[in-house]
């Protein structure tokens, strides 16, 4: 599997963004989650959503929950990040991800498949 992700940019406090994973390659199984991940300059890479890609049940990190939306399109094979009401804390190197791992993972090591980053940058 082959992921792509783009969609990053310069905002402002306050502005949306829209974050989007194209996936080539093996197609996913019914048991695939995707998900996206942030690391801010310094920091660990950190769970952000994901989305479970036959069901699309969703799950969030508290730290976007209420101002972020997770979704996929399977015809596109595409999964997209919506984030409102940025902060400059936010401010973020994210990756979309993959794993067939079963349950709530929110841990990068159980996600083995990985695209390249696409940088989010919040200004206040």
């Amino acid at each position: 599997v082959q992921l792509q992700a783009f969609g990053g940019g310069l905002v402002q406090a306050g502005d949306s963004l829209r974050l989007s994973c194209a996936a080539s390659g093996r197609t996913f199984s019914r048991y695939a989650t995707l998900g996206w991940f942030r690391q801010a300059p310094g920091k660990e890479r950190e769970f952000v959503a994901r989305i479970t890609w036959s069901g699309g049940v969703t799950y969030y990190a508290d730290s976007v929950k209420g101002r972020s939306a997770i979704s996929r399109d399977s015809a596109k094979n595409t999964v997209y990040l919506q984030m409102n009401s940025l902060k400059p804390e936010d401010t973020a190197v994210y990756y979309c991800a993959a794993t067939n791992a079963v349950g709530i993972t929110t841990t990068p090591d159980l996600w083995p498949y990985w695209g390249q980053g696409t940088l989010v940058t919040v200004s206040s």
